[in-house]
């Protein structure tokens, strides 16, 4: 059976999910409000299975794929945290010092897609740390509405200070040349933006589809950004125009997309929303845009 995409949903269903995976929405209030839309002989239940990430179809890199070393780290938490835990991941063969990634998840931790993606990126030859969110809550529980009901009880003064420590951790990795790039989906989109108004050094910084700093804080940012927005995004699109004005007022170097008709996720291609030529292209400028900031 072919894979739905985006346009199998009606619009409305979409703006839903959206509500219940930002935490927005209970399942409840979703199953109740999506029943209109269900075709005969489709429950409610059955359209939020056909929503829900596929990772087992959609993981391109297994964990033991032999051009790769993977492994789970922990560094001390300097925000109080006990420790941060991470998936490190980096090229099997080392030619030099190599450029580094700090990839950030979505709102769910650090499940197996994410995972995915720290691969990705590593074989394009650079060294990648995904930490979780979630461990000091025991970490990724293995279920996604576990995971967004987990998220809710983080200190985000104290994770947003251990994305920095995380950041710090590459910077000082021996293997690493000493740049530091981010790159991160959604609640990672808005913490990319974050860290780039909190680290001057900072190389490289690729949000998509993350919420905006305020023009106080955009002020601040010394990195150039490579911005991926989803056009049918009303949510988080609408902060956008007054980042770009905060940009543009502080001089920072950055670029900025927006991908018409697609939605909200469009790079995770673990779910329905996931749109294949939009994603392809921001992966292309996302890998080309670190190439570019990290090697030189």
């Amino acid at each position: 059976m072919p894979r739905k995409t985006a346009k199998d949903f009606e619009p409305e269903v979409l703006k839903l999910f959206d509500s219940y995976v930002h935490g927005d929405l209970s399942r409840r209030g979703f199953l109740s409000s999506v029943a209109k839309y269900t075709l005969v002989g489709l429950t409610a239940e059955a359209l939020l299975e056909s929503l829900a990430p596929k990772f087992a179809e959609a993981q391109q890199i297994k964990q033991d794929d032999p051009r790769i070393l993977a492994k789970y780290v922990e560094y001390p938490s300097p925000a109080g945290n006990g420790k941060i835990r991470g998936y490190i991941v980096q090229p099997a063969r080392l030619t030099g010092k190599l450029p580094t990634v700090l990839v950030i998840h979505e709102n769910r931790g650090l499940n197996p897609h994410i995972e995915d993606i720290a691969r990705r990126v590593a074989l394009d030859n650079f060294i990648v740390f995904a930490p979780d969110a979630l461990f000091t809550l025991g970490g990724y529980p293995g279920d996604e509405d576990k995971a967004r009901e987990l998220f809710k009880g983080l200190d985000q003064n104290k994770t947003r200070a251990d994305f920095i420590a995380a950041a710090d951790v590459l910077k000082h990795l021996p293997d690493g040349n000493g740049k530091v790039g981010a790159v991160g989906f959604c609640y990672g989109g808005g913490i990319v933006n974050y860290l780039a108004t909190q680290i001057p050094d900072m190389a490289a910084g690729v949000p998509f589809y993350g919420s905006q700093p305020s023009a106080e804080d955009a002020a601040k940012i010394k990195a150039p950004l490579l911005l991926n927005y989803a056009g049918e995004d009303e949510r988080i699109n609408a902060g956008w125009p007054a980042y770009e004005s905060a940009l543009k007022a502080a001089g920072v170097s950055y670029e900025a997309y927006i991908y018409p008709g697609v939605q909200h996720g469009f790079n995770n291609d673990t779910t329905p929303r996931f749109d294949e030529a939009a994603a392809k292209l921001a992966w292309s400028r996302t890998i080309g845009f670190f190439n570019k900031y990290l090697r030189s």
